[in-house]
């Protein structure tokens, strides 16, 4: 007959594998690269206050320079900065570039996405079908005689950038980057935010991008989001409040 410490020894190690299977996983490790795409009529120097800031806290910080051409052209000049990182990235789009990382986040490299004052289009989705659904405030987008558009100068110190000192609003006009009018027509393909985490900031004073167009986009992308007080040149402005959320990013905060 079995003795009760037999028994007992026997129930105990009957339960081990119960008790191993039930271990929570490790928690992933923090990504460790950051991966910066700008939007239209602007260019990647605008980056530089957020660049800076995770330069300090220890992330890996590159910035595409995508030439808004077209979507693809776009989207493969992302491509070609995120295949040079080394292990995983957070991939965050300003304005337009929120339409370049929904694509460019398929890109193996990407663990989260984060979007800030930008387009989420759906599958199907182009950043006008998006505007026409709630327009922003500015009307200050003019064609020029090749197919391109740009910002009129007088209003885009208003419009863009109204929270950045004045000098700085006019030369930023001066130097913006033409924007292929067929982009805004062009469809997304395949939303990486339906397989990635998502995260979006609102500029609460937004005139490029209408702020509640900006809540209803990032709600069907299940993002979690931050209102920000800023214009849409909000990266240039509040770069320490941009930069936090690309860290909630980078740590995996939900």
């Amino acid at each position: 007959m079995k003795t009760l410490q037999t028994l007992l020894a026997a129930a105990m190690l009957a339960a081990v594998p119960a008790v191993a299977a039930a271990a929570p996983a490790p928690a992933p490790a923090p990504v460790r690269n950051i991966v910066l795409v700008h939007g239209a009529f602007a260019d990647g120097s605008g980056w530089k206050p957020v660049a800076d800031i995770l330069l300090r806290d220890g992330y890996t910080v590159s910035v595409v320079q995508e030439p808004l051409t077209s979507l693809e052209d776009d989207v493969t000049a992302t491509n070609r900065i995120l295949d040079r990182q080394q292990g995983a990235a957070v991939l965050v789009g300003h304005s337009y570039g929120g339409a370049v990382i929904t694509e460019a986040g398929n890109n193996p490299h990407v663990a989260s996405l984060v979007y800030v004052a930008a387009f989420v289009p759906d599958a199907g989705d182009t950043v006008i079908s998006q505007i026409k659904t709630n327009p922003p405030a500015a009307n200050s987008i003019a064609p020029t005689a090749d197919g391109y558009l740009l910002v009129d100068r007088a209003k885009f110190p208003a419009d863009f950038a109204a929270d950045l000192p004045l000098a700085d609003a006019r030369f930023m006009a001066l130097s913006q980057v033409p924007w292929n009018a067929k982009i805004v027509s062009t469809p997304i393909t395949a939303p990486a935010w339906k397989a990635k985490p998502a995260y979006g900031i609102v500029a609460t004073q937004d005139r490029m991008i209408n702020p509640d167009l900006e809540r209803s986009m990032y709600a069907h992308a299940h993002a979690k989001v931050t209102d920000i007080k800023g214009s849409h040149a909000i990266f240039i402005s509040q770069p320490r409040a941009v930069a936090s959320v690309i860290e909630q990013a980078a740590r995996g905060e939900r």
